[in-house]
């Protein structure tokens, strides 16, 4: 008997019976511990079968390494890349001294055409193995975008953390310098100090953001004004009064109604006073972006909500630009062209969202960051469309019939498992009955998902 019907099919072995028979047909190579026997992305693969010893067999995700399998005798691997002529989707590695019999393409065919009992338990394994290893990277390609998007959130959300702390330390100095100053103003009378008031108050009110070279110019005339007026610290008060639309002429006016000894120290008071106010907005614009990017992250994922949606497909493509803005912002020119006048659809929303992403993403690394990046939205009868399209080095003719395949991709090791396109086929078709198609040319990609208006009933 070749096949005990009770072992395991996903990792079935070969009895003696059959390894005695397989010896016919194929060579014996020996490994040492630590040899390669084969590594992923390599084209001329063979069939091989474990003798004696241990074989790891590893696929790299990003830089992980993740373990699929350890092979012992009678277990065999390399079917699937023989019969589907596809390269090799894991690497591996002897961990212990092995025997191992290759069999090179040409037999393996012949085994699998006239040895019925050998084809028999090699085809049983190759349905299971397809299944489990599909699962396993499905899994894998979803941590995978997880780490990247985490990563980039990281970086996004770390940005305005960083300068909200480095506001509020400065606003901390800035409290305890205006208290000091504040001491040094009670030499002047009432009608002095409401002067000063009004005039932070007005000052307040018109913050300009002028260009570089305009800034420089009034800087400098502020920096004379000061320095004529014996103001210390001349050069540093400047940038400030200036951001405050305060120019030669409103210092005139102030140092008309301010006794002159006073004068420094009313613009010391002042330039931290506007400061204050400065630092203030930083904080408030730190907080609101954070609170942007965390109210992104709940609409990407459809937290706390039902799986099935009643959803506008661009909050979610919006979301998912935001949350990889990490990637966008290094070159990428993103064209908005939506028809904001689309019905709301039933959908899966969280899976449209990994969609969006697997596309997106796509486009972003063809280009290699840096491009034009198109989405486009519209209605065709009974369908919502939604066009991605990049300015990339365009999908080979050649491979263009592989791309949803599972396992294919162009991507080197460790960068992609080749599953994303074959993810985003999935949720189109299989999850919502919708279409996805693509036409490329270099310079020119793009990707178009269908979705039917009339899907099933969302929950109520």
């Amino acid at each position: 008997m070749l096949h005990d019907p009770n072992q395991n099919t996903l990792f079935p072995k070969l009895p003696d019976e059959a390894l005695q028979e397989m010896q016919q047909f194929g060579k014996e190579i020996k490994l040492n511990k630590g040899d390669i026997l084969f590594n992923e992305g390599e084209s001329n693969y063979n069939f091989h079968v474990v003798l004696e010893g241990e074989i790891e067999i590893t696929k790299q995700v990003g830089d992980e390494t993740r373990l699929l399998a350890v092979h012992r005798r009678g277990e065999f691997m390399g079917e699937l890349s023989m019969l589907t002529g596809s390269a090799s989707i894991a690497n591996a590695k002897a961990l212990s001294p092995s025997r191992v019999l290759q069999v090179d393409i040409d037999t393996f065919r012949h085994i699998m055409a006239e040895c019925s009992p050998l084809a028999d338990v090699i085809l049983t394994a190759m349905a299971g193995r397809t299944k489990d290893v599909e699962v396993q990277l499905r899994q894998q390609e979803k941590l995978a975008a997880l780490g990247k998007m985490s990563a980039g959130l990281a970086h996004e959300l770390n940005n305005p953390a960083a300068a909200g702390r480095r506001a509020a330390g400065q606003l901390r100095e800035n409290f305890h310098n205006l208290q000091n100053l504040a001491l040094q103003l009670n030499s002047l009378n009432k009608e002095q100090l409401n002067f000063i008031i009004n005039f932070q108050l007005q000052a307040t009110q018109h913050t300009t953001k002028f260009d570089t070279l305009t800034q420089s110019d009034k800087e400098d005339e502020v920096t004379d004004w000061l320095e004529d007026h014996d103001v210390s610290n001349a050069w540093k008060l400047a940038p400030t009064l200036v951001s405050a639309s305060i120019d030669a002429e409103k210092l005139d006016t102030l140092a008309d109604n301010i006794p002159q000894d006073c004068l420094s120290n009313v613009l010391t008071w002042l330039e931290a006073a506007l400061a204050s106010g400065g630092l203030i907005n930083d904080i408030e614009q730190s907080t609101s972006r954070i609170s942007e990017l965390v109210k992104a992250i709940k609409g990407y994922s459809y937290m706390d909500q039902a799986p099935l949606q009643e959803i506008d497909l661009h909050d979610g493509i919006e979301n998912t630009l935001l949350i990889l803005n990490h990637c966008l912002k290094k070159g990428v020119i993103v064209n908005r062209e939506y028809d904001r006048s689309l019905p709301r659809i039933c959908a899966y929303a969280s899976e449209l969202n990994q969609v969006w992403t697997n596309l997106i993403d796509n486009a972003i690394y063809a280009m290699n960051g840096k491009g034009e990046l198109t989405i486009r939205t519209y209605r065709e009868n009974s369908c919502l469309i939604v066009e991605i399209s990049d300015t990339g080095m365009g999908i080979p003719p050649a491979i263009q019939t592989r791309i949803f395949e599972p396992f294919f991709t162009t991507k080197g090791v460790g960068q992609g498992t080749g599953l994303g396109l074959e993810i985003a086929y999935r949720i189109i078709v299989k999850r919502h009955k919708g279409d996805i198609h693509f036409e490329s040319k270099p310079g020119d990609t793009c990707f178009r998902v269908s979705l039917p208006i009339h899907t099933e009933k969302c929950e109520k």
